[in-house]
């Protein structure tokens, strides 16, 4: 008799608001308004996050916090405290490794579990979804949303769905049907060029996408497109990964002359990290340990680290960290720099304990 394969089951965990709904933890007196946590919007900074409470008023991550507060009246800056999302983070990943050994975090504030194991022994995948929400509130007085489905892409997706404290459960063999009315941009990997040359040729939904031939979808975005498709048709293989990449992710620029001025510097240091930002995010990977390379006029050479409690991966993030640095050399020494570089390395699955033997990561 042939053997049939069992279904996947993977949760896709992703903290509500985190940065933000932390503060709002710890401060009473700000829940219930809009906190922006960034830089300064005097000196160029960058939202890192946003509570509900801001969202409404179209703010989002990565935008200057000038502009930010321009657009929302009443917003509370706050200052980011890694150390305290770091410690918040490890608890939360803490609680979703009592369900299973198979936790691939993602970020500081999401993360897939495999729990096929738990299924195939007769537990109930949205009674453990419901498990891991009960826990990481009582526990921490978060909010999690969750997506429960087959593969990864879909529930990642489906974890969006309800925010904020959502569940949403895809049931085996309904993947395609769940995606088909979509947004082709709730696809990981479709950014809004790619969904511009979709819409053109009348490709609005996923299930658009679904319909269309390997050929075409060859033909119109290369290799990746016929991968897109099986995306979209809600297949994919892809584990609940603990391999690493590569041990660094970097860019750097010599300048064209010698620069002491802060805001030419902090130019420079915001281009490398959109770089950076970018190539992590193709990567898939996230890393704890920001290094900012400097080249001084006389080419003395050299490099300052800051390692996080806890990984990352989003390009304002790794500039307000690059910032700081390079702030603090500015006021160290009056010379000029002639290069910039950024880096992102020790990937999150370094940080990790080995558990069962199997080395696990936390990217």
């Amino acid at each position: 008799m042939a053997h049939m394969e069992a279904t996947r089951s993977v949760i896709h965990a992703d903290l509500d608001a985190f940065y933000a709904s932390v503060e709002q933890l710890d401060r009473p007196e700000l829940r219930g308004k809009p906190v922006l946590v960034g830089g300064n919007p005097e000196q160029r900074g960058v939202v890192a996050a946003c509570s509900y409470e801001a969202r409404v008023y179209g703010v989002h991550s990565a935008m200057p916090m000038r502009t930010a507060v321009s657009m929302c009246p009443g917003a509370i800056v706050v200052h980011p405290r890694f150390d305290r999302y770091g410690e918040l983070s490890r608890r939360v990943m803490d609680i979703l490794r009592s369900v299973t050994p198979l936790v691939q975090p993602v970020s500081i504030d999401e993360a897939y579990l495999d729990i096929s194991g738990a299924v195939s022994g007769g537990a109930e995948p949205i009674v453990i979804a419901q498990g891991l929400k009960e826990r990481v509130k009582r526990e921490l007085g978060l909010t999690i949303s969750l997506g429960v489905a087959s593969s990864k892409s879909v529930a990642k997706i489906a974890s969006d769905m309800g925010k904020p404290d959502g569940l949403t459960v895809v049931p085996p063999g309904a993947e395609r049907e769940f995606l088909a009315p979509l947004s082709v941009r709730k696809l990981g990997g479709i950014g809004p060029k790619t969904e511009e040359r979709l819409l053109e040729v009348g490709v609005k939904t996923l299930g658009d996408l679904a319909a269309r031939t390997d050929a075409w979808l060859e033909r119109e975005f290369g290799k990746r497109g016929p991968e897109l498709g099986m995306l979209s048709r809600g297949m994919d293989d892809r584990a609940v990964s603990v391999q690493r990449v590569a041990k660094s992710i970097s860019a750097e620029v010599t300048l064209a002359h010698d620069v002491r001025d802060r805001e030419t510097l902090a130019g420079v240091i915001e281009r490398l990290c959109e770089r950076v930002g970018k190539r992590l995010e193709r990567a898939a990977t996230h890393g704890r340990t920001v290094t900012v390379k400097l080249r001084l006029s006389d080419f003395t050479t050299f490099t300052r680290s800051v390692t996080l409690p806890a990984p990352i991966h989003d390009a304002s993030v790794v500039r307000e960290v690059a910032m700081r640095v390079l702030d603090a050399e500015l006021a160290r020494r009056g010379d000029r720099f002639r290069l910039l570089g950024v880096g992102v390395s020790n990937f999150a699955e370094e940080r990790q304990l080995p558990l069962f033997g199997d080395e696990m990561d936390a990217g």
